[in-house]
């Protein structure tokens, strides 16, 4: 089974994390989060999910999961990466994660790419009228 892994600002990954145990009613299993504290140094950062990756991936490969491209959290998790192994992810939200959850016995190339579709259609309007959403 994939392991996931999300790697955020702080305490967003934590919060995300605990937002699947409300939802299943229990934590998942072969999932972490890595929040990534302010002035935090990238190596010390990198080497705690190098750790924690190696934790929640049983050989299946892994996604990692995380908030804004670019940023200190992001390029910790670029790191991360194996091609066709260990996929990262920007722009995690709930709905991803939750997706990510349900669908993990897939390939991870095959999860990614239902993941950044999915994505594509969790953000929408949500106060139009039924008709008018399209």
């Amino acid at each position: 089974m994939i392991g996931i892994m999300v790697v955020s600002h702080e305490p967003l990954g934590t919060a995300l994390i605990h937002c699947t145990r409300h939802v299943y009613g229990r934590l998942p299993m072969q999932l972490a989060a890595l929040d990534v504290i302010p002035d935090e140094d990238p190596e010390i950062a990198f080497a705690a999910a190098q750790e924690l990756l190696a934790r929640i991936n049983d050989g299946s490969g892994a996604v990692v999961l995380t908030d804004v491209f670019g940023a200190t959290p992001s390029r910790v998790a670029m790191r991360l990466a194996v091609p066709g192994r260990v996929r990262v992810l920007a722009g995690v939200n709930l709905p991803m994660l939750l997706k990510a959850i349900s669908n993990r016995r897939m390939p991870v190339d095959e999860l990614c790419e239902l993941l950044v579709a999915s994505a594509r259609e969790a953000i929408r309007p949500a106060d139009a009228e039924p008709d008018a959403q399209g």
